[in-house]
């Protein structure tokens, strides 16, 4: 096992991962840019190095200052966490030739994952069912023939890309040029890639993706699924854990089809196996993230298990400590992001001083953060300020226990998330499970204009829903 890891990264993810570390008895080194010399990961690490300036090229994503900070304070490995250089299969190549453990999968395995064209290739071949669409990366003119081929609405998706970006939705023929366009230019300034392909959409479907996790010895187990259709542009903000549309059969078929797409790319560490599923559960591969989630709490939380933890274990060498038969998702979770964002004012950044926060308690809560009073947001990062985690027996108890944890949650310094996630769990669509990815575009209007009072919230309605049937697990 490893005496002391570097973590390649900030916020609540450094610090979560920072905590299973010292679980497990490892030091760790926490990463900072100047702007964030009073971050919480700072704070708890066994030591922090300053790394750069604010902007993430001179900090968080500066390979050489990260390398020579591993090799300088003597750690073996490095967790990148998620976002940053956590799915670069060139940092995991030079890792390896640091003599550092990259906690992560492979560079090659990186590549063939990452690299949404190839990925869907190697899909096609161990039969795992894709979206129809190109073969591989195209030109504007081969997208445009492909899109006359399988029919609009069409999917322009960057190929290395990832988070919504490099993505657009092209509804009709005549757009298709200047769209491709915009997609490409936006993939060139995020991931320094142009290559490009082209989907069929599938409107308005399920987001459903599945927890993998693989050793170096080839073994694979999936730790069921994640339902992770309320999103804004692509961005994820509710998700749940298991999902209330899936049968058993089909949760089955589609874990199955996870753990092969992950043996087909020979991967080991953390991974998550996404599909888009219509509302007759026909199932589709949209791409692999090589990574933890944001929301692996979820998972976590319904299979009793440290995702983080077996992480670290799989990655110093052991096996997994778990075989497929061990694995079993009990009751219910669901994890609302509360960002640093105003959604009555078109979702506008607000970073600022936390004066005050408050964080709910009690049963079935668990909260994942980076705040604490008079930390200061600063602009330079991603918005996600807390995550906030309720589970119970069934999915009305997690509801229920959500609606409490974000009546008690108190954060006063700037507009969050939290007053549009409350009203979420009131509405009628959410609660009965009637909701697929165009849930906040249809719903916004309408949520915008209710309060906690006001019409359309009524707490005692959750208590006469009958989803025996959607409560399966």
């Amino acid at each position: 096992m490893f005496r002391r890891v570097l973590i390649a990264n900030r916020g609540e993810i450094a610090v979560r991962v920072i905590r299973a570390c010292t679980e497990m008895g490892i030091e760790s080194v926490a990463i900072y840019s100047t702007a964030d010399k009073d971050s919480l990961h700072v704070q708890l690490a066994t030591r922090s190095v300053c790394i750069g300036p604010p902007p993430a090229k001179d900090s968080y994503l500066n390979e050489n200052a990260i390398l020579q900070v591993a090799k300088s304070t003597r750690c073996e490995a490095i967790h990148p966490g998620y976002g940053f250089l956590s799915e670069n299969a060139d940092f995991a190549d030079r890792c390896a030739e640091e003599g550092l453990v990259f906690i992560g999968p492979s560079g090659d395995a990186i590549r063939k994952m990452g690299d949404k064209a190839a990925a869907r290739e190697l899909m096609q071949k161990n039969g795992v069912p894709v979206v129809p669409g190109s073969e591989g990366s195209v030109t504007l003119e081969e997208g445009q023939k492909i899109a006359d081929a399988i029919g609009y609405p069409v999917l322009i998706k960057a190929a290395a890309g990832g988070g919504g970006r490099g993505m657009r939705n092209v509804e009709r023929p005549e757009d298709f040029a200047s769209k491709f366009t915009e997609a490409q230019s936006e993939t060139v300034a995020n991931f320094g890639d142009d290559h490009m392909y082209v989907e069929k959409l599938i409107q308005n479907p399920h987001h459903i993706e599945f927890q993998v996790m693989a050793d170096t010895k080839g073994h694979v187990v999936h730790f069921g699924e994640r339902e992770c259709s309320i999103q804004r542009k692509h961005q994820k903000l509710i998700e749940e854990s298991p999902s209330h549309l899936l049968t058993p059969k089909v949760r089955e078929a589609m874990g199955a089809a996870a753990v092969r797409a992950a043996k087909a790319a020979h991967y080991a560490g953390a991974g998550t196996i996404e599909f888009v599923m219509d509302d007759d559960l026909n199932y589709y591969f949209i791409e692999m993230n090589t990574r933890i989630q944001v929301e692996h709490p979820i998972t976590e939380q319904v299979c009793g298990v440290d995702l983080v933890r077996e992480q670290i274990r799989v990655a110093s060498g052991l096996p997994l400590s778990y075989e497929q038969k061990d694995i079993h998702q009990k009751g219910w979770a669901i994890e609302c992001r509360i960002n640093a964002e105003d959604p009555m004012n078109g979702f506008r950044p607000s970073p600022g001083k936390t004066n005050f926060v408050h964080f709910p308690g009690g049963p079935g809560c668990r909260i994942d953060s980076l705040l604490y009073d008079g930390y200061t947001m600063n602009p330079f990062y991603d918005s996600l300020v807390v995550k906030i985690i309720a589970s119970g027996n069934s999915r009305l108890e997690a509801i229920q226990r959500m609606r409490r944890m974000l009546e008690e949650l108190v954060i006063d310094g700037y507009p969050t998330t939290a007053e549009l996630c409350y009203l979420i769990m009131h509405h009628p669509a959410f609660v009965h499970g009637n909701y697929n990815t165009g849930f906040i575009e249809s719903e916004y209007d309408t949520l915008l204009k209710w309060n906690r009072v006001g019409a359309g919230l009524d707490p005692i309605d959750i208590g006469d829903a009958k989803l025996s049937e959607g409560d399966r697990s």
